[in-house]
């Protein structure tokens, strides 16, 4: 077989689109990176916030079929009073049709449950910071190979459905966390209401949210070239926003046919149901079709934002010749005039090596002519 025949062997059978010595290779790029991609893993950081009893543990593990708080203990009414808010990291690995996904979820337990709810956002913002600086730590260091991005990627924050809007505690805690994270609000059980009430409370929420300057998560705009069931999808999913959900990990019979949902005296309400809720929708944008542009926007934007502001506060307090605490150590900056006189004493210490191996050479040929 000669090199030509080998070639065409390798180049795609497209027919008459594609001649075999028109077909460079690089076509095949995609496919490089999609081995690639699923070779090495995929990881992701979802933190749930919300106070307690709205649903969050079971949404979570209704949307990725785990059960992620199988060792949790309930506290009873004296133990949640002296509870503060603290930040639970549950981690699991999951694999489906060969792709491997580590899902992380950040739980926050204590959350708006006290009387008195001030700065109650104070442990989830220290701990987003916290991941951001180990990442610039690490970014910095010297091994950059291996860095294990903990990140925050995605924060949904729970709505209780029986109020009549935003309460203060909800608007604060969205606007401080809306420069760092990528917001996205829920309305929680939603199967309390009826359909005529979610719409009610989502136009109010909606209006809210701008009223307040409030920036959560944006839908990025379709390329021009995308299908129409892609921009059919896309458009269902920004006329949804805030998504009213339900969650359930109890199997029901309906209809003759086994569904997730929750069993009443009334009916049963299916959590896949788009007619139920927004359950499926959610789903779709979370993992199935914006995974990759929350990833995108943590880290050119939030992540982005942090590292210049670190950089822009070392640079002044270098200027102003003093010492800072930073995420990474600051070395002395050297004058031009130093740099300079470092090299001329560099090039004066080669010449004398030079001229040293010089006078070895000469003595040894001068001993050999003798």
């Amino acid at each position: 077989m000669t090199a030509n025949s080998r070639y065409r062997s390798r180049a795609p059978r497209s027919g008459k689109l594609v001649q075999d010595k028109d077909y460079v290779g690089f076509a095949t790029l995609p496919n490089q990176v999609h081995r690639k991609s699923v070779k090495k893993g995929f990881d992701f950081t979802l933190m749930v916030a919300g106070e307690s009893g709205l649903g969050k543990s079971t949404l979570v593990n209704s949307l990725f079929l785990t059960d992620l708080h199988k060792d949790r203990k309930l506290l009873n009414a004296e133990e949640r009073i002296s509870q503060t808010v603290e930040i639970t990291k549950h981690t699991v690995d999951i694999e489906e049709k060969g792709v491997k996904l580590k899902l992380t979820i950040l739980d926050t337990p204590g959350f708006g449950d006290a009387v008195n709810n001030s700065e109650c956002w104070r442990a989830v913002t220290d701990y987003i910071n916290q991941q951001f600086e180990q990442y610039f730590r690490d970014e910095s260091g010297l091994n950059r190979k291996n860095i294990q991005d903990n990140r925050v990627h995605c924060c949904l924050y729970f709505i209780p459905p029986f109020g009549h809007g935003l309460r203060p505690v909800d608007i604060e805690f969205m606007k401080v966390l809306q420069d760092k994270v990528n917001v996205v609000p829920l309305i929680s059980k939603a199967d309390c209401l009826t359909p005529t009430e979610i719409k009610k409370l989502k136009e109010r929420l909606r209006e809210e949210i701008d009223k307040y300057g409030i920036k959560v998560y944006q839908f990025p705009d379709c390329d021009s070239d995308e299908d129409e069931e892609f921009k059919r999808q896309d458009r269902e999913l920004k006329e949804s926003t805030p998504f009213a959900v339900i969650g359930s990990n109890t199997v029901v019979e309906a209809r003759g046919q086994r569904v997730r949902g929750r069993l009443y005296p009334w009916g049963i309400v299916e959590v896949e149901n788009p007619s139920h809720c927004d359950f499926v929708k959610l789903r779709t944008m979370l993992i199935r079709t914006h995974m990759n542009d929350l990833k995108d926007i943590t880290g050119d934007c939030h992540y982005e934002n942090y590292r210049s502001q670190c950089i822009q506060t070392m640079t002044s307090k270098m200027n102003a010749d003093k010492r800072v605490e930073s995420p990474i150590p600051i070395l002395p900056l050297s004058t031009p005039d130093v740099e300079t006189e470092k090299l001329i004493k560099l090039k004066d210490e080669e010449l004398r090596r030079m001229q040293q191996m010089l006078q070895k050479m000469q003595q040894q040929m001068h001993e050999q002519d003798l």
